[in-house]
């Protein structure tokens, strides 16, 4: 069954508009940073969402291949991100994002 790229381009947008959501409405340092990651996601449907639309299997592994090295990026991402909470969360004993302009000296 082939779902129409219009759809998953849709579903992408949908998927972005939570994340963008979460970050602005959100305090907690772990949903913003959730969110963030929904919003890479929904990029990556997207690029496949194109990528399959465009026809042969060359210019859909394309996509595919940008699509893997985007999730390697939000990889170190995570990484680097979860790092800095913990640092902030062993400082503050909170990961309140009000909390973390205190962190001057």
């Amino acid at each position: 069954m082939n779902v129409p790229a219009s759809y998953v381009i849709a579903l992408s947008g949908v998927l972005f508009t939570l994340g963008v959501l979460g970050v602005l409405i959100r305090r907690n340092a772990i949903v913003i940073f959730m969110s963030i990651e929904l919003m890479l996601n929904s990029a990556n449907l997207a690029l496949v969402g194109f990528a399959r639309s465009m026809g042969p299997a060359a210019e859909a592994l394309r996509g595919q291949v940008f699509v893997f090295f985007v999730i390697a990026v939000a990889a170190a991402e995570v990484a680097v991100g979860l790092a800095l909470i913990v640092a902030i969360f062993r400082s503050k004993e909170s990961i309140d994002i009000d909390l973390v302009n205190s962190l001057r000296g």
